[in-house]
């Protein structure tokens, strides 16, 4: 194949210029690299849509775009993992009695040789970009299965070295346990999940990755069920928790490093039926905290920026577990934390550090509880306080009387909607003329995934019957269609929606007659208050997420 050759295609098609050609060729000569090589490095030619494909015709073969192509098991079982990695090949179909394999060099003929005798059949070499063929490899292999095939090469599963994780990306480490995990950590990391989930069953182990708050199976190797016991051992040793005990559950910790970023990693260890379960929640200790990154509306934004600079008070955010009241918070706290505010925190776990705010770590076992934390923090003279969460009726009656101390206090309670929050304070036994005093509002929060801008289109299916109350126009719907980017679910990224209940003097009338939270609520609508609902529509309005979306994590209010 004539390198200069081409570069004349190329240009007789009229994808690059002659004087890009003249480039490409200077370059070539200076580096020694082949022509195609030189051309991508400088940007002229797109390696997927233009460049393979009439590689591909010069060299007389033909190309295969692997992005959304289904390989049989069959197939893929004819040629290991570890050797599909080390080519950089993998088998695509089988052609009467020829193995057909996908290939960034398929004038190789010594790599071809090697894998037609370990395949012991004919093969077929079919062109593809090295980066598809990588990702197909993961995807069809699983990710970690060159490793566990080299484990199970070994005469039993062992378990490995007790030696800390340093970084994920480290290419050299060998086959090992240690490996295989920092493999699936890289993994999650680099797919944006929050959580990962290790589960054993009788016959197979899974494990699965919370994105964008929904759960997705990993495609891991059928074999890795034998190293469930080792795998949870090494996590064990991580978290410098007792490798031993496999009877009650364990809560740990440890860090790793990714791509330059330290993780911080929360286990929980379940003693289930099979084994023990565990998941690992990702935080990322470097992330910045902005009201600005939240997702507020203009409004939203303008209440919540007024609350935070009160002197004193107190706001909560409530809301289930993993609807982002956490993140709120920090945000809140990470705009207010200057030189002249001293900020306490007090949480059950810390999930981030906070530069120049003093957070306390709850710790029951030695007595250290938020009510017996808070009564210690009050004697270090703070200007604002926050309570991870008000769980009982001692805690609540600690954070209010600190608030009618002149404290501002932020804090959480796992309620359904904002006027729950009433009620689930009166339960707890605070009196209502406290609440009064004491409260300035109740915000509410749910998070919504966002739809993939790589991928953002048109609804096929707009909702009928929707107009923009403001115009009386029909609202456009967008959906994602589904890319690489967000691993076709169309979603990428989350943000919050809110519901903000002011305690005003008419909501103030209502809880000093320990009114219901259904009527509170009702009445906060009538003065103005945005549902949750209310907040996600306008979100579907502006083309951020859609109308599925909102109703999947908002589905009991109702649009008036």
């Amino acid at each position: 194949m004539q390198t200069s050759y081409l570069g004349q295609l190329l240009v007789n098609k009229k994808i690059i210029t002659p004087e890009q050609s003249a480039a490409a060729l200077n370059k070539q000569k200076s580096t020694g690299q082949l022509l195609g090589v030189v051309l991508l490095e400088l940007g002229f030619v797109d390696e997927q849509k233009v460049f393979f494909p009439i590689l591909a015709e010069q060299c007389g073969i033909p190309y295969l775009d692997l992005n959304n192509f289904i390989i049989p098991r069959g197939v893929i079982e004819k040629i290991p993992a570890k050797l599909a990695l080390h080519y950089k090949i993998i088998p695509v179909s089988l052609d009467k009695n020829h193995l057909v394999i996908a290939t960034a060099d398929p004038l190789n003929i010594q790599i071809l040789d090697e894998i037609a005798a370990e395949a012991d059949c004919p093969i077929k070499a079919v062109l593809s970009t090295e980066k598809d063929i990588l990702e197909a490899i993961r995807k069809f292999y699983g990710v970690g299965a060159e490793t566990i095939e080299k484990m199970m090469g070994s005469a039993q599963p062992t378990k490995q070295p007790e030696q800390l994780v340093s970084r994920l990306d480290d290419p050299g480490s060998e086959a090992t346990i240690s490996r295989f995990l920092n493999q699936i950590l890289m993994e999650a990391y680099q797919s944006r999940a929050t959580d990962i989930h290790i589960e054993p069953y009788e016959d197979e182990l899974k494990i699965r990755y919370r994105i964008d708050g929904v759960l997705h199976n990993a495609k891991i190797p059928q074999d890795i069920k034998h190293f469930k016991d080792s795998i949870v051992s090494r996590i064990k040793v991580l978290s410098n928790l007792n490798i031993a005990e496999r009877r009650t559950p364990q809560d740990g910790r440890f860090k790793v490093r990714a791509e330059n970023i330290d993780l911080d990693l929360r286990v929980s260890f379940l003693p289930t039926q099979f084994g023990e379960g565990l998941v690992l929640r990702i935080l990322n200790t470097a992330k910045l905290y902005s009201l600005e990154d939240l997702g507020l509306r203009p409004d939203e934004k303008t209440i919540l920026e007024t609350l935070i600079k009160k002197q004193h008070g107190i706001i909560f955010l409530t809301g289930p577990t993993g609807s982002g009241k956490t993140t709120t918070l920090y945000s809140c706290l990470s705009k207010i934390n200057t030189e002249d505010h001293k900020i306490l925190t007090i949480e059950d776990p810390i999930e981030y550090q906070l530069k120049g705010i003093m957070q306390i770590q709850i710790n029951p076992g030695v007595g250290l509880t938020f009510a017996k934390g808070l009564r210690s923090m009050l004697r270090h003279d703070p200007d604002i306080m926050m309570i991870g969460e008000v769980r009982d009726t001692e805690t609540a009656q600690i954070a209010v009387q600190i608030a009618l101390t002149g404290h501002l206090v932020f804090s959480t309670l796992h309620t359904n909607d904002a006027a729950s929050g009433v009620a689930r304070l009166l339960d707890m036994g605070v009196e209502p003329y406290l609440i009064t005093s004491t409260v300035e509002c109740f915000i509410a929060q749910r998070l919504i995934r966002v739809i993939c801008p790589h991928c953002k289109q048109i609804s096929k299916e707009p909702l009928e019957g929707f107009k923009d109350q403001a115009e009386g126009k029909p609202v456009i719907i967008y959906e994602g269609k589904g890319c690489e980017k967000c691993s076709h679910t169309g979603f990428f990224g989350r943000q919050a929606i809110y519901e903000f209940l002011l305690i005003d003097d008419h909501i103030r009338k209502l809880v000093l007659e320990r009114t219901s939270a259904e009527r509170i609520r009702e009445a906060a609508i009538i003065n103005g208050m945005k549902t949750l609902l209310h907040s996600g529509w306008e979100k579907v309005k502006a083309g951020i997420t859609t109308p599925q979306e909102i109703l999947r994590v908002a589905s009991q209010d109702k649009i008036d």
